[in-house]
């Protein structure tokens, strides 16, 4: 379970925590195996957005096919292992604020594997809401995406309340998350499909 406060005291930089440990049903296989057609894996693509928007450290939580997966995350990246990850994205969700629950990071910049396209751009725009109690979400032209801040002071009560395949939306929807748009930087969209 997350520490509220952790044993470090809070710091100004957010982490960023990638979920990547799905089995991908939809998709035909793990996304965090996945490439782009230039060959650059997507969980390499994700480390490189949030580090270079201002997240560190920068944390990739897998689970389905872990050891072929850890192989694609770059160095200096810590991998964290979801346990029960085949209950859904909430386990991948609690056993990464687990992990930042070490760290001295006030928030948490949270973004799917299944998201090559998204810009540093967009994660600088989240993190810069980066502190404690935040709370917010990505909007493109109003709907809900990635990335999502979670401030330090709700990681407990969002491992408690997140259940199966539904994730943080719901918590994030009944505490009146801020909505950033993002439109303006790219789509938003994920890929559920090849």
């Amino acid at each position: 379970m997350p520490s509220a406060t952790g044993s470090a005291p809070v710091g100004v930089t957010p982490a960023g925590l990638v979920l990547a440990a799905g089995a991908g049903r939809r998709f035909g296989g793990p996304k965090a195996l996945a490439s782009d057609a230039d060959g650059v894996p997507w969980v390499e693509k994700a480390v490189r957005a949030l580090s270079a928007g201002g997240c560190d450290p920068v944390l990739v939580v897998l689970g389905a096919a872990a050891d072929s997966a850890g192989r694609l995350v770059p160095a200096g990246t810590t991998i964290v292992r979801a346990k029960g990850w085949s209950e859904g994205v909430s386990a991948s969700l609690r056993a990464g604020l687990e992990a930042a629950a070490s760290t001295p990071a006030p928030a948490v910049v949270v973004i799917p594997v299944d998201t090559p396209d998204l810009p540093a751009a967009a994660v600088t725009r989240l993190a810069s809401r980066a502190s404690d109690d935040a709370l917010a979400f990505a909007a493109y032209d109003g709907a809900p995406g990635h990335p999502v801040v979670i401030g330090r002071a709700h990681w407990i009560a969002l491992a408690a309340a997140v259940r199966s395949d539904a994730g943080a939306r719901p918590y994030l929807r009944a505490h009146r998350a801020e909505a950033v748009e993002c439109a303006d930087l790219w789509s938003g969209a994920d890929r559920d499909v090849r």
